[in-house]
């Protein structure tokens, strides 16, 4: 299987040596975004505007290779206050995407100075099956 690894700078710099998305055909993977605003480098604050963010950071990974939301499949979202935050996540993630919706992963984790990462896995559609 050939891929190829895309960096954008219209997304906030990568904290390390990783790729903002790789491409492998039809599967596409982002790496993690958080809330960063990438032309401002401002952290919004709390869980909602946070959310809003970081799908913007995974909406604009996905455009680099010319997808969106619509062709996720599967995320995985960590949130640094499972419990307390949860509600308000998932009514700014289920206002973006939509049904049938993606599978999802959402855990508790320690995160370095942000509410919420969210990464997540699509697939183009397939060009055969185009009617």
């Amino acid at each position: 299987m050939t891929w190829t690894a895309h960096t954008s700078p219209d997304l906030p710099e990568p904290a390390g040596p990783y790729s903002h998305v790789v491409d492998a055909g039809r599967l596409v993977w982002t790496a993690g975004f958080g809330p960063k605003d990438p032309a401002s480098g401002v952290v919004p604050e709390g869980i909602t505007a946070q959310t809003e963010q970081v799908l913007d950071n995974v909406e604009g990974a996905l455009r680099t290779v010319g997808l969106g939301l619509g062709d996720v499949v599967k995320a995985t979202v960590h949130l640094q206050h499972l419990d307390r935050d949860f509600a308000g996540y998932n009514e700014v993630y289920a206002r973006r995407f939509r049904p049938p919706y993606p599978v999802r992963t959402t855990v508790g984790s320690t995160l370095a100075g942000i509410l919420v990462e969210v990464d997540v896995v699509a697939v183009r559609p397939d060009p055969t099956t185009a009617g």
